[in-house]
């Protein structure tokens, strides 16, 4: 390995992020990418895939009622 040699190009600005009360903030989702429908006993769950993040691919299941209210241009 080599000794680093500063150079001020190298200054990476950090992002501009907004922070609630509790020191937490949020990510908006970017895109859905599928649904499936989740079978209980007695009932089934509609679901959809959320891509948080693509660089990273973070992605999670959530639920399409809580996702349509919070983020309806998504649909």
């Amino acid at each position: 390995m080599r000794k680093y040699i500063p150079d001020p190009s190298h200054v990476i600005t950090p992002d501009d992020i907004q922070l609630r009360e509790k020191l937490s903030f949020e990510v908006p989702p970017l895109k859905i990418v599928d649904k499936k429908m989740k079978r209980l006993r007695t009932k089934e769950i509609p679901l959809v895939k959320v891509i948080w993040n693509e660089t990273t691919g973070d992605a999670t299941w959530e639920l399409e009622s809580k996702m349509k209210e919070q983020y309806p241009e998504l649909f």
